[in-house]
């Protein structure tokens, strides 16, 4: 297939541009670097079934030639990033996935949305299953990615609707791997970066919030195995183990052998207390389920963040 994915120079966008080469498929890869890096894309280079267009999906553009399959995937997706670009955040999960979805439309092409576990907000139902409608705050200052997100799955569900497009949406929950940004400011690179440089490893709250974290590859494998399906409404991928921020801290000290001590600071507003998808929808339609274990996931991802440590150049 010709595949068109925005957000492709981001961590998880290019792991998944590397997926579909993989599949034997070609890809077209859309990106503004907002937020994303060229660094994600080097390997690329000379790639002939990979051609990049730098573009900012909520101005207008068009792709020549057949399309079989859109993947709309830009979007700022740590705190950092969208409490800094709180505006274009919104304006990607509007604007930018009604032009996706429009590219779909015109070119009879398969679409995939990438949403998130913020949907869900600080939520009342754990683990978070997908027919829970959430508990978000749509005015606080994580709404701009909340509601950028929620909106992107209306309008998707809008257009398979009154146009018939195959959509797909994807609610990804906590992911980590190689290329995540040394600075985003979630909870794998920061603690990361603290320990690696021997720095006290900062810890919001009391650290007793739970997260669960799925290595990337088995992410990847869920959202390919998604955009095949024939499943409209949203479907969660994730790792179902869970565990609180403080066991975390403890996981990332012995992988880098660090002596780090722990610093508490109070707890960012509207930020979830409990995280943990249930997956039995993806188990049972896609035949998915995460298969790294933590220890196997931080091997590479360790490794990644040291060499870019040892390089002393931040991403652009």
């Amino acid at each position: 297939m010709r595949i068109v994915v925005s957000g492709v120079a981001g961590f998880i966008g290019s792991h998944m541009c590397d997926r579909l080469l993989a599949e034997g498929h070609t890809v077209v890869g859309l990106d503004n670097f907002l937020t994303g890096s060229r660094r994600n894309l080097e390997h690329l280079q000379g790639e002939p079934r990979f051609r990049f267009v730098e573009q900012d999906i909520t101005r207008p553009f068009t792709i020549e030639g057949p399309v079989d399959a859109v993947v709309n995937m830009a979007s700022p997706a740590s705190p950092k990033d969208y409490l800094e670009h709180p505006i274009e955040t919104l304006e990607v999960g509007s604007i930018g996935t009604q032009r996706m979805l429009e590219l779909a439309l015109q070119k009879g092409a398969r679409f995939l949305v990438t949403s998130t576990s913020e949907c869900y907000g600080d939520p009342l139902v754990h683990p978070q299953v997908e027919t829970y409608w959430g508990n978000v705050n749509p005015v606080g200052p994580r709404s701009c990615y909340d509601e950028s997100k929620r909106f992107a799955e209306a309008i998707s569900m809008a257009y398979h609707r009154k146009h018939g497009v195959r959509t797909n949406i994807a609610r990804i929950f906590n992911t980590y791997g190689p290329r995540m940004k040394l600075d985003d400011g979630r909870v794998v690179p920061a603690f990361l970066d603290q320990a690696l440089r021997g720095e006290p490893m900062t810890v919001f709250g009391n650290g007793s919030q739970t997260r669960s974290f799925c290595y990337v590859s088995d992410l990847v494998d869920g959202l390919y195995r998604l955009m095949q399906s024939d499943e409209r409404y949203p479907v969660n991928l994730g790792n179902p183990r869970e565990m609180t921020i403080l066991e975390f801290a403890e996981h990332i000290r012995k992988m880098t052998g660090a002596k780090s001590e722990l610093v508490f600071q109070p707890l960012p507003e509207d930020d979830p207390k409990q995280r943990k998808p249930d997956i039995g929808k993806a188990r049972k339609l896609l035949g998915w389920e995460p298969k790294v274990s933590l220890e196997d996931g931080l091997k590479p991802t360790v490794a990644y963040f040291r060499g870019v440590h040892a390089t002393h150049t931040p991403a652009p």
